[in-house]
Order: C-alpha cells, then sequence, then structure tokens
C-alpha cells in the first residue's frame, strides 16, 4: 500500500530549515514566495504568502507499507534530531478511478522528463467537506482528469500528480525527543488540510499560475489551491560522533519504551 507522508510546517521550516527524515522527497520553500488561488463563484483571485505555519506543510514524500501500522512504524524511526515535527501519514489515492503518477510513470507508461532549466512547483488543491466525505466524482470527469494528466506528461509540463484519502483513515506522528505521541484523525481544521497535488515544471511562477487556472478540477464549484515553489535539498552537514551517540541513545530510549509496551499488553494477556 502506498502512504504518503506530509511533514507539516512550523517556524523553523519557514525560515527554510529543511526537515533531516525526507530523503528521499520534496521539500517547499517557505510560504513568503507561496501563491493561494481562490475560486469564488468562477472569478479567481490570488492571495500571497506568507500564511500561518499550521496551515501548511513543509515537504511530502511518499513510502510504501504493507499496513497503516506499518507506515506509523516507519516514520517513527526516522531521524529523531526533528524534534517537535509533525508528519501526517495519509492513504494515496483519491475516490474514484483517479490514477496518480510520479517518476515511475503514467498509466500508460509514459515517463515524466525533468527539465532542470526549468522550475519545480507543486499545486496543492485544500481539502473542503467534499473531501473530507470522499465524494466520488462522476466517472466523466475522472476520465478527463486522467487524460489531462497524461496530455501534461507527454508535454514536459507534469512531473507528477496524486490524490489523498479523507483524514479519517490519517495519522499524525509528534515527535518530542526521545518520544512520539500518535494522533488519528478525522482532524477537524479542514481548512489546514490538503486533499490532493500536482508536481510541474515551468518557467515562472505566473506560468504555474496560468497552468492551475486552466486544469479540469473534479469540483465545479468554489476551490483553494496553494502553489509552492519546490527546492532542491541542502547538502546536510555529516553528524558528529557526539550526535550520532545522541541519536543512538534516543533510538535506544525508543525501544526501551517500545518493549515496556509489549511486556505490559503480555502480561495483561493482551
Amino acid at each position: 500500500m502506498e502512504y504518503m507522508v506530509l511533514r507539516r510546517a512550523n517556524q523553523s521550516t519557514e525560515r527554510g530549515q529543511q526537515p533531516p527524515a525526507l530523503e528521499p522527497g520534496t521539500f517547499l520553500k517557505p510560504s513568503t514566495e507561496a501563491v493561494r488561488l481562490l475560486r469564488r463563484d468562477g472569478v479567481w483571485s490570488q492571495q500571497h504568502g506568507p500564511f500561518a505555519p499550521r496551515e501548511l506543510v513543509a515537504g511530502f514524500t511518499l513510502i510504501e507499507a504493507e499496513s497503516k501500522e506499518d507506515a506509523i512504524e516507519q516514520v517513527r524511526w526516522w531521524p529523531l534530531f526533528d524534534s517537535g515535527a509533525v508528519y501526517e501519514i495519509r492513504d494515496a489515492g483519491c475516490p474514484g478511478n483517479c490514477v496518480g503518477f510520479d517518476e515511475r510513470g503514467t498509466a500508460a507508461g509514459t515517463i515524466p522528463r525533468r527539465d532542470e532549466a526549468l522550475t519545480r512547483y507543486v499545486v496543492f488543491i485544500r481539502s473542503d467537506e467534499d473531501a473530507e466525505a470522499n465524494a466520488v466524482p462522476p466517472p466523466e470527469v475522472i476520465d478527463v482528469m486522467n487524460a489531462y494528466n497524461e496530455a501534461g506528461v507527454r508535454q514536459g509540463v507534469l512531473l507528477a500528480g496524486e490524490g489523498l484519502k479523507a483524514s479519517a483513515s490519517a495519522t499524525r506522528v509528534h515527535f518530542a525527543n526521545s518520544k512520539t505521541s500518535v494522533i488519528d484523525g478525522p482532524f477537524t481544521e479542514v481548512k489546514e488540510l490538503i486533499a490532493g497535488y500536482w508536481m510541474l515544471q515551468a518557467a515562472s511562477l505566473d506560468d504555474a499560475i496560468a497552468w492551475a487556472k486552466t486544469y479540469p478540477y473534479p469540483s465545479p464549484g468554489d476551490l483553494t489551491l496553494e502553489i509552492r515553489e519546490a527546492c532542491e535539498r541542502i547538502a546536510h552537514q555529516e553528524f558528529t560522533p557526539e550526535m550520532r551517540a545522541a541519536e543512538e541513545r534516543l533510538r535506544a530510549e525508543l525501544l526501551e519504551a517500545g518493549l515496556r509496551d509489549a511486556f505490559r499488553k503480555k502480561a495483561r494477556g493482551g
């Protein structure tokens, strides 16, 4: 099964500090360079960042896992020097038969072509009540979306895209030094949630905005998009021996806590 892991933003990521646990993955520039497109009654308007960190995603990656529990365990063992981070684990895939795609190719086998001369932008579609209800668009609408995605890849514009299931099946993992806490959805702050994304390459932000306004979105009504520039990973300095020792201690504490919990469950007959 495939899951999307979204690293929620905070003040450090809004200062441009990249989280250490998203490799490989996509990291986003701070929202000072972001734009939100609002379609209300068929008319588009723009809002320029910065936006409140609690509403934002700092980066994301797709992972393969046998189950949601396995996905949670993968995230819990990521580098532990990202204290205070919140990672949101979402089921990948939108309702209906819309098909996601990435560097592995489309359903038709078309492989996206990265042009290093162009800038990568991520277009997030913000969630709403329909998305949180896993509303399924009519088949003809999904067919148009799939065809548009395929054409965008063939034209060298689109690099990736995927929908997300409602937050009722989502989980958030909170990091706090050697401790982690897990909170299951649904999450009530719908305007802070993402329902899907597309990654495209364009010569400018204006070109990315123009593309976003022409996409055949599944909802004919009001819509909120967020356009963020993706950035390349900063080469992190190698861990010092002291940092490695500290991480080993943190992982040992996590393992010890897990064993204690397992023994308690066994003692209770669980």
